[in-house]
């Protein structure tokens, strides 16, 4: 690369307002968000009408915020990447709509970035990807193994059938009392819970790479109530570790014989529940076993951030990838590879 690459990301998919530069596609050179946690903890999840709102706030501080802590002006840019889409609607809207008006005030090329491509990409503000590589996504929304044989190519190989793994998780946790979000409290309890109550695995069919995790929520549940129809105690922690080491179990054992299968290289973790500490232990130990190369981002790049989706958006410029000022929100938009028609 004979000059540096600087790339604004933009993220509002869902309640998190974020905007970042990277240098080369690897290199962050600024990375801010705005969080809305604290916000939207009152309604036990995020309210999509609250949500826009906050960006509509936010949006152009961080913005401002990213380019100052970059010591950038806008003519050092090379190009804007947004999340085009999957999302919240209303959230998606704002942020594609102010790259456009970045990117046509400032004479720059716009990019429609996929979310999932996102926290994908985002290992590779870590350290290289080399391919074929097996990435397992798992977030509030979704829960696959995607299939990775150069860059931009993704061919999904598993998917969960009904809930996601981050669904579940939120799910559970509020049938327990917990805060939203919900992961990171049955994680802790998980990890110092000194007991755990056996739940169902959802293995599906023997050769299936595809998850369901709606049915472990409602065995959660029913014991739940069972033991209050009793008068006896349901111990939160006790469940909680239950319920984690049966998705652990599922999340690993079907990663690592997809691993195997396809003969990858290197598999990688991204996505909000990527953060969950039982996960990363045991995905860690299995693939140290077996001498596969296993990478996961820090915790600060698995939750929503810009970094990665400017890292996408760097290889889909390098591509010829690039999106138009017709661009829209797309909250169902498929995972498709970039060299597709599907765009």
């Amino acid at each position: 690369m004979d000059k540096d690459m600087y790339i604004l990301g933009i993220e509002t998919s869902c309640d998190e307002t974020a905007a970042s530069v990277v240098k080369n596609g690897h290199e962050i050179i600024s990375n801010v968000v705005a969080s809305q946690i604290q916000s939207q903890q009152r309604f036990g999840g995020v309210v999509p009408e609250i949500a826009s709102r906050h960006h509509v706030e936010q949006i152009t501080l961080v913005i401002e915020e990213a380019l100052a802590v970059a010591d950038l002006e806008p003519s050092d840019l090379d190009a804007v990447a947004v999340t085009e889409g999957p999302g919240l609607v209303g959230a998606l809207l704002i942020g594609i709509n102010a790259a456009k008006a970045f990117a046509f005030a400032n004479g720059l090329p716009v990019i429609g970035v996929h979310h999932i491509a996102g926290h994908i990409y985002a290992n590779q503000l870590m350290q290289p990807m080399k391919f074929p590589l097996l990435a397992l996504i798992v977030s509030g929304g979704h829960t696959e193994l995607v299939l990775m044989e150069q860059h931009g190519s993704f061919n999904l190989i598993g998917e969960t059938r009904d809930d996601a793994a981050g669904e579940a998780y939120d799910k559970v946790a509020r049938v327990l009392g917990l805060p939203y979000p919900g992961g990171p409290h049955i994680d802790k309890l998980a990890l110092e819970s000194d007991e755990a109550v056996d739940f169902p695995r959802a293995w599906l069919e023997p050769d299936s790479y595809d998850f369901s995790f709606s049915g472990l929520k409602s065995a959660v549940i029913n014991y739940k109530h069972n033991l209050e129809q009793k008068g006896e105690e349901v111990v939160p922690a006790h469940v909680a570790a239950g319920f984690q080491q049966s998705v652990v179990e599922v999340l690993t054992e079907k990663t690592l014989r997809a691993a195997k299968e396809y003969g990858v290289k290197q598999v990688i973790a991204a996505g909000g529940v990527a953060a969950n500490k039982g996960l990363r232990a045991s995905l860690d130990e299995v693939f140290e076993k077996e001498g596969i190369p296993f990478y996961v981002p820090p915790i600060s790049l698995c939750t929503d951030n810009a970094a990665m989706i400017a890292a996408a958006g760097t290889s889909m410029f390098q591509s010829g990838k690039l999106g138009t000022m017709e661009m829209n929100g797309r909250p169902g938009m498929e995972l498709a590879s970039w060299n597709s028609e599907n765009k």
